[in-house]
């Protein structure tokens, strides 16, 4: 039987295959981490997420708001007055520093080793629960708040600000959908490309004001588990979309978007290490990234506060 010691160093032998140039994930690896993360996650499927070569990454942006036609005349340019150029702008991604650890006991180093699959195992399982956390944090990040996690950065619903709707704690129905999607500028209403997010209540509350229709949409959304829509606009749940906002902690705050309005940058350099605590038999995994997210245009994006979700 092998000994503890043994275990440790054989399972140290495996965990090295996890790291490369002293624990620094190559470009191909770190993608490969990141798309795990996506994968696992509800709304990072959707959004834009991209690989930044440094901390930092600029995000240029440009259109046309007004109207850029008027009545010309022939043989002579428009006065200064009737000429056009576009709104430029930029956003910045500023990625902050994340880390989770994992320790690992003999017990489950044994396990591990025998089934032969330590790598997979802890990559699967790292990659599910960090991903959980980091939509929890890109959708409910604030600056401010007490929660150590949250105060890394602003999320998706602290960001916006401009298009609010408030839906004075009712539960979701068609009403709230009609509200947001008439508070969109017009310039941004391409329903096609736009779609709802919202908590796992919020949704099931739609669902129930559908289903108390006496029609075959009614019966559908009683036994239907697909995806929603109003108005052709798909309504997505998240799981870790708030439940707990407003002053009785009963309310959520869904949004509507262009999914490829919400920006999520990851710095390439991503790290898994490990180490050895001897005494305490145990292994020691640590991931860090660095990751922000940003509206890449806070005009064109809704939130609806006050929405029950009890």
């Amino acid at each position: 039987m092998l000994s503890n010691r043994s275990l440790l160093e054989k399972a140290d032998l495996a965990l090295g295959d996890l790291t490369t140039d002293g624990g620094l994930l190559v470009p191909a690896q770190a993608t490969k981490f990141v798309r795990l993360l996506i994968k696992e996650s509800n709304a990072m499927q959707d959004w834009d997420t991209m690989m930044m070569n440094s901390p930092k990454r600029l995000i240029e942006t440009s259109r046309f708001s007004g109207r850029v036609l008027k009545p010309g005349v022939s043989g002579a340019a428009l006065s200064v007055g009737d000429r056009s150029k576009p709104d430029l702008g930029k956003v910045e991604l500023d990625a902050q520093l994340l880390k989770a650890e994992v320790r690992l006991n003999n017990e489950v180093l044994e396990d591990n080793i025998e089934r032969g699959s330590l790598r997979n195992t802890i990559m699967q399982m790292l990659g599910e629960a960090v991903s959980r956390d980091l939509e929890y944090l890109l959708i409910n990040g604030d600056t401010a708040s007490g929660d150590p996690l949250l105060a890394v950065l602003d999320g998706v619903l602290k960001q916006i600000t401009t298009n609010i709707v408030t839906f004075g704690t009712n539960p979701t129905d068609k009403d709230l959908w009609s509200q947001m999607l008439k508070k969109l500028p017009s310039a941004y209403l391409q329903r096609d490309k736009l779609k709802y997010y919202t908590s796992i209540r919020s949704d099931l509350d739609y669902r129930d004001s559908l289903s108390e229709r006496a029609t075959q949409l009614g019966d559908k959304r009683l036994t239907d588990a697909g995806e929603t829509q109003f108005q052709t606009v798909a309504i997505k749940p998240v799981p870790e979309w708030p439940e707990n906002l407003g002053g009785g902690t009963n309310e959520t705050a869904p949004i509507l978007t262009d999914p490829k309005n919400i920006a999520v940058g990851f710095h390439r350099k991503m790290r898994i290490e490990t180490d050895r605590d001897i005494s305490a038999g145990e292994l020691i995994i640590v991931i860090s990234m660095r990751v922000d997210v940003k509206l890449v245009h806070e005009p064109a994006a809704v939130k609806a506060t006050g929405v029950l979700a009890a």
